[in-house]
């Protein structure tokens, strides 16, 4: 047997969902370019086009719309009894208290999961911070309820298309790694709440959606464009990581970096903010371009997701969560789509430990 270590190269699945093109930076969902949904398109219609035909619920915008926002009142009270134990975690992890707690034989889970994880995180936000959780608004589309439940205040326009522009760019992204870990799940027939939790599980990592937070923490540490270059060198030579740049797939920019960095642009009021980080984005692609000349490590998602939601006064350590809110869509697809293919995913390993020693 061939051996791939990290499953490199390796194709598991089959998916009508989403496309990752690494060589020409590229990302399709279902047919449609990311550049022509993101900011032209809502995140309910998105989440009906990779729904259709996979999941047990309403597609047509309209209709889905409605029902999400009368998920996200159900979620609510679901969620309330847990409050006191979930605002004592760190927000990813009250998510992982919520999301266990919802059966996985639950009527319409598709729609209370992806409201579950929106309302759960902003209850918790609300509640650590001595504040009583908002309820939802049914009214409202799921990117300016989520904004409105975090902040207790009606967001701008400009903010939800901020936020709902971020919310379709991460809602899917081929077989990464909480996917690929929702689709394992799914295909023992666990039910679809123990795969999103699993794959929430997964998302936590700092190599997968933990890596927003710490891009902040890094412009921090960096603190003016003068210091840039002999920060990212040193972090180099200790053999850190650079938060936002390199990616397992893509070899040339990731596509969503751009539509995610238009997005905050567009915001307008932290144009001092995006100058620096500019400034810290070209003089990192450079120290990487001389320390670790045989590889391609380009501006990631994670990068201007980070400024993105700072932008948005959300709490850094609720990046993730937030990320979880939209990959949620994905996760519920594709452990849908794993389950309709009816096929145990179990890979094998290769033994290298010792042998049994003679008689």
């Amino acid at each position: 047997m061939s051996l791939s270590s990290g499953l490199e190269g390796i194709v598991a699945a089959e998916t009508i969902l989403s496309e990752v093109d690494g060589e020409a930076g590229r990302l399709v969902l279902r047919g449609h370019r990311l550049q022509d949904v993101a900011g032209h398109r809502s995140l309910e219609w998105l989440i009906g086009t990779l729904w259709t035909d996979l999941v047990p619920a309403p597609t047509d915008e309209p209709t889905l719309r409605a029902a999400l926002g009368e998920a996200r009142l159900a979620a609510f009270d679901s969620v309330a009894p847990l409050l006191p134990h979930a605002a004592r975690l760190a927000p990813i992890e009250a998510l992982r208290l919520l999301l266990a707690a919802v059966p996985d034989d639950h009527k319409a889970a598709p729609l209370h999961l992806v409201a579950a994880v929106a309302v759960g995180l902003a209850a918790v936000l609300r509640t650590r911070a001595g504040s009583p959780a908002i309820a939802p608004d049914p009214r409202l589309g799921h990117a300016a309820d989520l904004l409105r439940m975090i902040r207790g205040a009606n967001p701008s326009d400009a903010e939800v298309a901020a936020l709902e522009t971020y919310l379709i760019t991460a809602t899917d992204h081929g077989l990464n790694a909480s996917t690929f870990t929702a689709r394992v799940v799914a295909s023992t027939r666990a039910g679809l709440a123990s795969a999103v939790t699993a794959a929430l599980c997964a998302l936590k990592g700092p190599l997968h959606g933990g890596a927003p937070g710490p891009v902040i923490d890094m412009l921090d540490a960096i603190g003016s464009p003068e210091n840039a270059e002999a920060w990212l060198d040193a972090a180099l030579q200790r053999g850190d990581r650079l938060m936002g740049f390199g990616h397992r797939v893509y070899r040339v920019t990731d596509p969503r970096s751009d539509v995610v960095k238009r997005a905050v642009m567009a915001l307008g009021g932290a144009a001092g903010r995006i100058r620096f980080a500019e400034h810290i984005e070209q003089a990192a692609l450079a120290v990487l371009a001389r320390r670790k000349p045989a590889r391609s490590l380009q501006t990631n998602l994670e990068f201007y997701t980070a400024l993105l939601l700072e932008a948005l006064e959300i709490p850094r350590d609720a990046f993730t969560g937030v990320f979880a809110a939209a990959r949620v869509v994905g996760w519920i697809a594709h452990a849908q789509e794993q389950m309709a293919a009816q096929r145990l995913i179990r890979p094998q390993s290769r033994y290298v430990g010792p042998l049994p020693r003679a008689a």
